[in-house]
């Protein structure tokens, strides 16, 4: 008898054992996988969230409440082309971008991102959507004679407005420019603001992004620097390449994302999204790769 309870007390042990083993054990997805990439969970989900910056004409919501923009559409259509129908973008902040990509909030992240060194450090750029350069506004008549960057340097007393981590903010201390003149604004319109209300003698931004702007409004109080010097930093000019941007692990949702980008070039398609915000085949960025145009810096 005592060997019988014996016996039942060993099998007993032994199958809590089994059953712990097994418990401690991966648990598959829904999809019976264990390693979804964010690419395999999308084409499962059907849907994506995309965050875009608060800069037309790249990205912008329309008195209707639309999201639209130059990135938008592009993204949109590759998306698309891709089998993900349901783009959820959101409009936000510049600054919020790359923190809303780390933490999980969207899945891309696009409109006036620059492919730059510090920026190729957080975060996977797909191949360049576009290039373009700098421009700057000013008060009426230019009473500080601005043309370039480096004028603003050589005067202390000028202030300029700038999109908190917009690419122009660098180029501004590289030639000289010092912090101190320097106005971060959460977005494009709050830096036309400021310089309508005189809070600032001028702003920065891309020159499409500054049209844009300028198309929307009639004040005669400011003005557009029409010769207008890019910047120049250790020799190289400032002409920038855009993107959208992934995390470093996603990196067969980049390579997807391309392969129906270059589809877009080669197609004219691109160009007919470029034209439809006021662009021309002068933005278009050609062959460039995106470690080109990292070399540019």
């Amino acid at each position: 008898m005592k060997k019988k309870i014996f016996l039942f007390s060993l099998l007993l042990v032994l199958s809590l054992v089994l059953v712990g083993c097994n418990s401690s054990s991966s648990t598959p997805g829904v999809d019976g996988k264990t390693n979804e990439t964010t690419y395999e969970r999308i084409q499962r989900q059907g849907y994506i969230s995309v965050g875009f910056a608060n800069e037309s004409p790249f990205a912008f919501a329309t008195p209707e409440g639309k999201l639209t923009g130059l990135n938008v559409e592009i993204a949109r259509l590759v998306l698309q082309r891709m089998g993900i129908e349901d783009m959820q973008g959101v409009l936000t902040e510049f600054g919020s971008l790359i923190p809303g990509l780390d933490a999980g909030r969207f899945d891309v992240i696009t409109a006036g991102m620059y492919i730059t060194p510090e920026r190729a450090k957080q975060v996977a750029f797909a191949n360049p959507e576009y290039t373009i350069g700098g421009g700057l506004a000013v008060k009426a008549g230019n009473p500080y004679g601005l043309h370039s960057y480096k004028d603003i340097a050589a005067n202390p007393d000028v202030k300029i407005a700038v999109m908190a981590g917009a690419a122009e903010f660098d180029h501004l201390l590289a030639v000289g420019v010092s912090e101190k003149q320097i106005t971060t604004v959460p977005d494009q319109p709050s830096a036309l603001a400021a310089l309508q209300a005189g809070r600032v003698d001028a702003i920065t931004m891309t020159s499409a992004a500054l049209q844009s702007l300028f198309d929307t409004i009639d004040d005669s109080k400011i003005e557009r620097v029409e010769d207008f010097t890019i910047a120049m930093v250790e020799g190289k000019s400032q002409q920038a390449f855009g993107s959208a941007a992934f995390r470093h692990e996603d990196n067969d949702f980049r390579e997807a994302y391309n392969i129906e980008l270059d589809k877009l070039k080669e197609s004219g398609e691109l160009l007919e999204i470029y034209q439809s915000f006021g662009f021309t085949e002068h933005e278009l960025p050609g062959d460039v790769t995106t470690e080109e145009a990292l070399e540019m810096w």
